[in-house]
C-alpha cells in the first residue's frame, strides 16, 4: 500500500499537527521533519507520476510545502522552543496560538496550491494522492 511506503507517515501537515496535539513538545520532531522536505516532494512526485503538463502546478504546490515547512522552522530556533520549558501559562498560551494561527496560514496555502493541482491529476492520480498525501501523520 502507498501509504505505508513513505517513511513514517512523514508530513507538512503532520508537523503542523503534532504542535496541536502534542504541544510545544512535539516541535522536536517538526524540526528534523522540516529538513527532509525535498525527499517527500521527490517521493510524492514520483508516486503521483507527475506529467509534464502538470509540472507547472505540481511546482506552485511543492515551493508551498517548502514555504510552509520554513515557517515552522523558523519559528523554533531560540525563541518558541527555547521559551517553552520555563515560560509562563500566559506566554504558552501565546506560543501555541502563534503556532496554530501559523498552521492556520499554512494549511491555507496549501489547500490553494492543491485544489488546482488535484483537478489536473488523472483518476489514477487522484487516488494515488487519497492514499498517500493524506496519512495518519497528517499531509506533506
Amino acid at each position: 500500500m502507498p501509504s505505508q511506503a513513505m517513511p513514517g507517515g512523514s508530513s507538512m501537515m503532520g508537523m503542523m499537527r503534532m504542535m496541536g496535539e502534542g504541544g510545544m513538545g512535539g516541535m522536536p520532531m517538526m524540526a528534523a521533519m522540516a529538513g527532509h522536505v525535498e525527499g517527500r516532494l521527490a517521493f510524492l512526485k514520483t508516486e503521483l507520476k507527475v506529467t509534464d503538463a502538470q509540472l507547472p502546478l505540481w511546482n506552485t504546490f511543492a515551493q508551498v510545502v517548502r514555504d510552509n515547512a520554513k515557517a515552522m522552522e523558523d519559528m523554533m530556533p531560540g525563541g518558541m522552543m527555547g521559551a517553552g520549558q520555563s515560560a509562563t501559562l500566559p506566554d504558552k498560551l501565546v506560543m501555541r496560538e502563534k503556532m496554530i494561527t501559523a498552521h492556520l496560514e499554512g494549511l491555507r496555502k496549501l489547500k490553494t496550491a492543491v485544489d488546482p493541482l488535484y483537478a489536473a491529476l488523472s483518476d489514477e492520480q487522484k487516488k494515488t494522492a487519497d492514499e498517500i498525501m493524506l496519512t495518519p501523520m497528517g499531509m506533506m
